[in-house]
């Protein structure tokens, strides 16, 4: 017997089960004084949630439930049901931190899925792509000197890279700062393949969008962390946009995902007026 007929003949058994309990419960309140809300203590479950909750079993145990358990799966979400109505009209979910977090967490959740399945216009992939070519080219070659800062500490070393920094745009000498490390403090027109091969993919996509002829960083490599100053790139052709398209919108997303959180939570904060009464 096909699965999701079985659900939906246990379906009636359960609800017998629960006119006992919510009989119980009705008495329980009405005795209390509390004014009855009739529409409110209608629990529907259809042959949809019923579906969605044996979908959801079949996920975590690979396999459909029995009629038993499919009583016990319907069981438990009613009852999840009847506390979560009881306690909003106790007003216990007003004022309450951790209510709050996880609804937080619930609209962040649903944000964050709005963020990563926005589809790129045309002209945003190709406002992008012409933008980061150097990415992409396959024969792309690069001119860069680096200062090397161990990743250790408190915060992975970042602190004293914004040091170095600092002292590096002010004119300091970049010979003598840094940690020592087994890597090459100046390269000459390396190919951007063998730059990734010896620090990362990371790192030579960050080189190759850095600005000709200023310090920035840090980058991180599988070493630590880098300070790096391109002062030439080149190369003799680039793919065509529509054969990198894929690599372009992932690097577009999660370059990007940052700006485009804040945008969609600043149209939800437009809609509010927020007054602040300080002591």
């Amino acid at each position: 017997m096909d699965w999701r007929r079985q659900a939906r003949a246990t379906l009636r058994e359960p609800l017998a089960h629960f006119l006992i309990g919510g009989a119980a419960l009705f008495a329980f309140v009405a005795a209390r004084g509390e004014p009855v809300d009739p529409a409110s203590r209608v629990i529907t479950i259809d042959a949809g949630q019923v579906t969605a909750l044996a979908e959801n079993w079949i996920q975590t145990w690979q396999r459909p439930p029995s009629p038993a358990e499919m009583d016990g799966i319907i069981r438990d979400y009613v009852k999840e049901e009847i506390y979560n109505r009881e306690a909003r009209r106790m007003g216990l979910d007003e004022d309450d931190a951790v209510v709050r977090r996880r609804l937080r967490a619930k609209m962040e959740s649903l944000a964050d899925d709005a963020v990563d399945n926005a589809i790129p216009e045309n002209a945003t992939l190709e406002a992008w792509y012409a933008a980061h070519r150097a990415r992409y080219a396959a024969d792309a070659r690069l001119s860069f000197d680096q200062v090397f800062v161990r990743s250790d500490g408190d915060d992975g070393g970042r602190s004293r890279a914004a040091q170095v920094l600092d002292r590096l745009r002010k004119g300091a000498d970049w010979h003598a700062l840094g940690d020592p490390a087994a890597l090459p403090p100046a390269e000459d027109g390396a190919d951007r393949n063998a730059i990734a091969e010896q620090f990362g993919a990371g790192f030579a996509a960050a080189l190759a969008d850095a600005p000709q002829g200023r310090w920035i960083g840090p980058i991180e490599s599988g070493f630590g962390l880098h300070l790096v100053r391109l002062r030439a790139s080149s190369t003799t052709g680039a793919p065509r946009l529509a054969e990198v398209r894929q690599d372009v919108e992932n690097d577009w997303r999660a370059a990007t995902r940052k700006a485009r959180e804040d945008a969609a939570y600043g149209a939800l904060l437009s809609g509010y007026t927020i007054r602040i009464a300080r002591p």
